[in-house]
């Protein structure tokens, strides 16, 4: 199955070089391109891509405001894509506001080309970008430093099973799910099994999502470690 991508940045000679890269391989099709995040939503609704690359800042309308358009469609739009943030800086204001919109994780420009053509297809196959240890260190950072309104989400927490709880922390904890199934003395497989129920009864995107959920909730906090 081929991967479909939209390339949204306003510097052209980063889109030429990610398309070019991306276009070489056998499973990846680039369908589209855009300088900013207005023009990027208007590509990607057309060409329904399977992940958009969104850099954070660009003129007209930034990459976390068009982030949200595409994550958070009006009624009638069906297809949602799966968004991938380029950023210059591996801490950003914007990056943990698109990741809390539902964005599936964040790549830094200057990144190696084998990281970037990975991160493509980690994102698309359903799966955050982030390795555990990086998206608890982000999220942590700044759920610290800026604590997100909450609608009391610990009250969601009572639709886990005691053992979802359990998966639920060690996630945001940063434990990967070889080191869950090793930490519950369980199958891999009933790690992922576990990790898709309470991705499901939370309604949560991916892990990143389920990492922000975990912290806002009080379930962890900042400093804590498996």
């Amino acid at each position: 199955m081929t991967i479909r991508v939209v390339i949204v940045d306003d510097q052209a000679m980063v889109r030429a070089g990610f398309a070019a890269l991306l276009s070489a391989q056998a499973d990846i099709d680039v369908v589209g391109e855009a300088p900013d995040g207005r023009q990027g939503v208007q590509v990607s609704r057309s060409t329904h891509p399977d992940v958009v690359l969104m850099d954070v800042r660009m003129p007209e309308m930034d990459g976390l405001t068009a982030a949200r358009e595409l994550l958070d469609p009006p009624p009638g739009v069906v297809h949602r894509p799966r968004v991938l943030m380029l950023t210059t800086f591996d801490i950003d204001d914007y990056v943990y506001e698109a990741l809390r919109a539902g964005a599936s994780g964040f790549l830094l420009k200057d990144a190696p080309p084998a990281d970037l053509i990975a991160a493509v297809r980690v994102v698309a196959s359903g799966e955050a970008l982030l390795a555990p240890s990086v998206t608890r260190r982000l999220i942590a950072d700044f759920v610290q430093q800026r604590p997100a309104p909450r609608k009391d989400p610990s009250l969601r927490l009572k639709g886990l099973t005691p053992r979802e709880t359990e998966v639920l922390e060690l996630i945001a904890r940063g434990l990967s799910n070889q080191e869950i199934a090793g930490h519950l003395v369980l199958a891999e497989q009933t790690v992922k099994t576990h990790i898709g129920r309470v991705l499901a009864k939370l309604d949560l995107r991916d892990r990143a999502q389920a990492v922000i959920f975990a912290y806002e909730a009080g379930l962890v906090r900042p400093g804590d470690s498996a």
